[in-house]
């Protein structure tokens, strides 16, 4: 499990640098995720043991990464009431611009696979 969580922070690591060195407008940990996705597809798709065994360490506690976000909330509970119908809106307008962006790009790539 050592390994699998040393190749996570390495692939973290590079892609941190890179986005620094590179000035990219891109989080280094996505860079990071890419990298470690273009290598895995390189050994045909099949993850290292020990890589897997930290992945599902990961997933299964998944729900301890949201308590710095509802801290967040708490914290800015006063804000969220002054501002909630501005807060409402923008949510809403993002929900249904990303619902509508992820229904076109579906029909579009389902529209490359037929023939």
């Amino acid at each position: 499990m050592i390994a699998g969580l040393t190749t996570l922070l390495c692939c973290q690591l590079i892609g941190e640098i890179l986005a620094r060195w590179l000035s990219l407008p891109v989080p280094g940990p996505v860079i990071g995720m890419a990298l470690l996705f273009i290598v895995l597809l390189l050994r045909g798709g099949e993850a290292p043991r020990a890589l897997a065994q930290s992945a599902d360490g990961l997933l299964a506690n998944l729900g301890l990464l949201f308590v710095p976000a509802g801290v967040g909330v708490v914290l800015y509970l006063p804000v969220l009431a002054k501002d909630w119908a501005p807060l409402s809106l923008a949510i809403l307008a993002g929900t249904l611009a990303a619902i509508g962006v992820t229904g076109l790009l579906a029909q579009a790539l389902l529209r490359r696979l037929d023939p």
